[in-house]
């Protein structure tokens, strides 16, 4: 896909580290597809990638990730698909779903009661167990909902939604980019949650919209773009993951190194964006010289083996889930997830 607004005055200019955006690339989707066949290990030599954890390439393919489009495809009902997708990302911890789960028998929007979920998460917290994911940072929601526990005011949020009638609203966009305004109108969601929650309906059958169509730069991404680049010209932090997506292919070809795809589907916007992400805490280690530019002196997560069958399964309207080697097709179990 071309995107002729990149016809602009002043370009990129990349730094002395840029091409470590897509040899990174390369060798964290070898990791991923070593694994697939050989669950033992060693998958790379790199020893930055050896002693600390990076999200994959593809962020379709992560764990979490990979929960929630099971989840969503388990589900016909579109107000149920969105309850359960918000549920679930607003925490985006898979324990604290599964302990609602058995908490409840089941989980549904036509038996979501503030006070009922509330109790339980609550009941969790004081065995000192995690309830919220440390990926993204969810602010409280405090000042507008005035509940003592921030789980307890996104719980209103939720409920908020749907009594706003968000699942149908949804639904009917027009646009990506207008599923994510909407999301980013309710308090306590910023502009990199709304579109990442943007991300994670378009996994499902309720929305049918390219990841080509519209991305936002997360403060993670802007790190990892400011230590690629010495400076931006008049390009904003979008227009450069754009650039990334438009100029992968001939990238991969400079660098002598196979093209960076998911079983055909090559990057897309989000994927880019993420890459960007990981750039930015591997170069942590690579080059620590850098780091004065984030503030972020070291990489907090250490990898530790997991050696769980893997269970990958993709929206179907992707069209890749039957190229998928045979050995890690979905199974009844789901055992990516125990």
């Amino acid at each position: 896909m071309a995107y002729t607004h990149f016809v602009k005055l002043i370009r990129p200019k990349k730094s002395f580290v840029y091409d470590i955006y897509w040899l990174f690339a390369r060798k964290r989707l070898d990791i991923f597809l070593a694994r697939l066949s050989n669950p033992i290990g060693p998958w790379t030599d790199d020893p930055i990638l050896n002693k600390f954890r990076f999200t994959n390439v593809f962020r379709a393919a992560d764990r979490v990730s990979q929960y929630l489009i099971h989840l969503q495809y388990s589900e016909q009902d579109p107000k149920e698909i969105f309850f359960k997708t918000l549920l679930f990302k607003i925490f985006n911890k898979i324990e604290t779903y599964n302990y609602l789960e058995k908490k409840l028998n089941a989980i549904s929007y036509r038996n979501f009661s503030v006070d009922k979920y509330d109790k339980f998460l609550t009941e969790r917290m004081t065995h000192n167990k995690t309830i919220y994911s440390a990926a993204y940072i969810m602010p409280s929601a405090g000042n507008v909902f005035g509940y003592k526990f921030k789980h307890t005011n996104h719980l209103e949020l939720l409920m908020r939604m749907l009594k706003d009638n968000m699942p149908d609203l949804t639904s009917s966009c027009k646009t990506l980019n207008d599923v994510y305004s909407k999301l980013l109108s309710y308090p306590s969601i910023g502009k990199f949650l709304a579109f990442q929650y943007t991300i994670d309906l378009n996994y499902s059958t309720i929305l049918n919209f390219s990841e080509m169509d519209f991305v936002i730069a997360g403060p993670g991404a802007q790190n990892g773009i400011n230590k690629c680049f010495e400076s931006l010209g008049d390009y904003t932090f979008e227009d450069v993951i754009k650039m990334m997506a438009d100029t992968q292919e001939l990238e991969c070809n400079r660098l002598n190194i196979e093209p960076i795809e998911l079983w055909g589907r090559p990057l897309q916007l989000i994927d880019c964006q993420n890459i960007f992400c990981e750039v930015d805490k591997y170069l942590r280690a690579s080059n620590p010289e850098l780091n004065s530019t984030s503030g972020r002196s070291r990489i907090k997560q250490k990898y530790s083996i997991d050696h769980s069958d893997i269970s990958l399964f993709f929206p179907p309207k992707w069209d890749i889930n039957h190229k998928i080697p045979k050995i890690c097709q979905e199974k009844p179990n789901g055992d990516i997830f125990s």
